[in-house]
C-alpha cells in the first residue's frame, strides 16, 4: 500500500496543472476548435468540438460541442455511456425511445448501446459539455433495419425529420 501511495505521489508531481480561460463566447484559450468528426460517412450538420480535458489516467474526457441553429449530431450508439450538460441554447434529443426538449442546464445521460442524437432549434445555437471515457469504442451508426425500427415510432420519425413536437 505504501508503494502505491509513493507511485501515485510521483505521478501527481509530474502532472502539469492547466487552466483554460474562457476566451470569447464559448471558446477557451489554448483549446482548438475541431471538426465534430473526421469520418465523412456519419451524417451530421453544423457542429464543432473542443476537447477541454483528456486524461487516460482518470479515464475521462470532457468536450464542448456547439451546433449552429438547425444543426445536429450523428445518430449513433456505442458501448460507453456519457453525460451531457447543456450550457446554452435549446433543442431536442433522442435517447433510446424518447425524444425530449432540452435547454440550458439540463443534464442528459446516455446509457451504453443506446441510440441518441442532439438537434439545435432553428433560432439559436446549442452548446453542451460531454463527459466520456478517455479511451472508448467507436460509434455505431444505424443499419437500414435499425432505421426502420426507429422510424416505426411516430415521435422518433418526426424528430429524425427535424419536426420534433415542441411541447
Amino acid at each position: 500500500m505504501r508503494q502505491t501511495k509513493i507511485l501515485m505521489a510521483k505521478r501527481t508531481i509530474h502532472r502539469k496543472a492547466q487552466i483554460h480561460r474562457k476566451a470569447q463566447g464559448f471558446r477557451w484559450e489554448g483549446v482548438d476548435e475541431l471538426p465534430y468528426k473526421e469520418d465523412d460517412r456519419a451524417l451530421f450538420k453544423a457542429i464543432t468540438r473542443q476537447v477541454l480535458f483528456s486524461d487516460p489516467d482518470m479515464h475521462a474526457e470532457l468536450r464542448y460541442f456547439e451546433m449552429q441553429p438547425g444543426g445536429f449530431s450523428t445518430l449513433e450508439r456505442h458501448e460507453h455511456m456519457h453525460a451531457v450538460l447543456i450550457l446554452r441554447g435549446r433543442g431536442h434529443c433522442l435517447v433510446g425511445s424518447e425524444v425530449k426538449p432540452i435547454e440550458t442546464r439540463d443534464l442528459v445521460t446516455v446509457p451504453p448501446l443506446t441510440w441518441h442524437q442532439f438537434r439545435a432549434t432553428e433560432g439559436e445555437p446549442l452548446g453542451f459539455l460531454c463527459m466520456v471515457n478517455a479511451t472508448r469504442d467507436k460509434p455505431q451508426t444505424p443499419s437500414a433495419e435499425d432505421l426502420a425500427k426507429l422510424y416505426a415510432d411516430a415521435k422518433i420519425a418526426a424528430f429524425l425529420r427535424s419536426e420534433p413536437d415542441s411541447k
